[in-house]
């Protein structure tokens, strides 16, 4: 099922992915987007787990089991920049923009908003097409949820 998926999403021109794939592919960038700084916590997988279950609307087991799909398929997924724009190709902006916010949350889950997470969350916002000034945006949303 994994195979499936990447082998859809790096083709040259990627037909919009199912939901149960966007789940997946979401899951993947949120689990990436919280190894970019080498330490991923039980708070960022919890968000993860948390962020996947509003989405989409999951009971917490499914979330949980969601989240262990999406750690194996982030673990082989290709490098960075080729599964962003393979996303980019597949999901339509609107759903783009809510997957920034979606790392934005994953990258502020712990209380630490590291150098090497703004660095990863800025190239997959660029990869993913949203520019700075809506990453930002959605970065505020987040923070404002916070408190």
């Amino acid at each position: 099922m994994l195979g499936d998926i990447l082998k859809r999403l790096i083709q040259p021109e990627p037909a919009p992915l199912s939901d149960p794939d966007a789940r997946l592919a979401l899951g993947a960038l949120l689990v990436r987007i919280a190894h970019s700084d080498s330490e991923y916590t039980h708070e960022e997988a919890a968000r993860i787990e948390r962020i996947l279950a509003a989405r989409y609307g999951l009971a917490p087991a499914a979330a949980v089991a969601l989240r262990h799909q999406a750690e194996e398929l982030e673990r082989e997924a290709p490098d960075t920049v080729r599964f962003t724009r393979a996303i980019k190709d597949a999901v339509p902006y609107e759903d783009r923009e809510a997957v920034v916010e979606a790392l934005w949350e994953v990258v502020l889950a712990d209380g630490i908003r590291d150098h090497e997470e703004d660095a990863m969350l800025r190239l997959l916002a660029n990869l993913l097409g949203i520019n700075d000034r809506d990453s930002n945006i959605a970065r505020q949303r987040v923070e404002a949820r916070r408190g």
